[in-house]
């Protein structure tokens, strides 16, 4: 999502960024502040962070980067701080959780259209190119030559022209058009998207999450808030391709399985671990 003059920008690439504490508290924020939308002291944040070996430098660091960014905002109470979601950061973290919980459950009935968007952006304008690229990538995107992007949802169209305008991207243009009889869509596909890492980040994540069964309490709440940190990366990996576009044996919908299944078994019980932690004074 671009950000335009009236609300903050933020860097999905930057998000996406697995060992940053700041990643961690925005997958914190999302799967256990937004839904009590209550305020948390530091400290609970903090301590949370812990578990995940991030220092409290870095911790308290990545709460001021995410208030300086307009996600959060701050409360003295005392000697001690709280923290509250901003309206901009509640709708930035609704709109993430729509896409991380929704991803992977619906196949994609395909007609075997695709939405085509050309855009150039100069090589001087180099952190432009960058946020364009970003963003496209993260609305499935895939560019198979220079200036050019593809994706078989054509029902984005409305979500690209959002982001070239927000980016005041100058005369793109787009098109809805099935395939012609030049080159193969394989072919097309295979230069627009890097399926094998993909898959290669799947089998990782079910190789990781198969099996596992955490203790009730502070182990429930780790390994529920790594399997939603690890698993908040796919839709930016991943561009849902419909399944006549994509490999054989196709580790995709295995891993969206295993995620729902545990996410679901898991939730209630690391939300009340979390509610607990919240509601406990902290010290001063």
């Amino acid at each position: 999502m671009a950000g335009s003059n009236s609300r903050p920008t933020v860097s999905r690439r930057r998000e996406l960024s697995h060992t940053s504490a700041r990643s961690l508290l925005m997958t914190i924020l999302g799967e256990y502040v937004l839904p009590m939308d209550e305020p948390v002291w530091t400290a609970t944040l903090v301590d949370v962070l812990a578990l995940f070996d991030i220092e409290e430098k870095s911790a308290r660091q990545a709460l001021a980067r995410t208030a300086a960014e307009g996600w959060l905002t701050s409360e003295r109470i005392g000697r001690r701080v709280r923290w509250s979601l901003t309206a901009p950061g509640r709708r930035l973290l609704t709109e993430g959780a729509e896409r991380i919980y929704q991803f992977g459950r619906d196949p994609h009935e395909w007609d075997g259209n695709w939405l085509i968007l050309l855009v150039s952006v100069p090589e001087s304008k180099r952190d432009l190119r960058h946020r364009l690229r970003t963003q496209l990538t993260w609305a499935g995107f895939g560019s198979p030559a220079p200036g050019v992007w593809v994706s078989p949802h054509v029902d984005r169209e409305a979500e690209a022209h959002t982001i070239v305008n927000e980016l005041d991207v100058g005369s793109p243009m787009s098109f809805i058009a099935s395939y012609g009889q030049i080159g193969d869509e394989e072919s097309m596909v295979a230069r627009s998207w890097d399926l094998s890492s993909v898959e290669e980040h799947y089998e990782q994540f079910i190789d990781e999450f198969t099996g596992t069964n955490p203790a009730a309490g502070e182990p429930l709440l780790h390994a529920q808030t790594r399997l939603v940190h690890e698993w908040r990366r796919f839709p930016f990996l991943d561009p849902q391709l419909p399944s006549r576009l994509l490999p054989s044996n196709w580790s995709g919908k295995k891993a969206a399985d295993l995620f729902h299944t545990k996410h679901a078994e898991w939730r209630d019980g690391a939300q009340r671990y979390w509610n607990a932690l919240v509601t406990r004074e902290p010290a001063a």
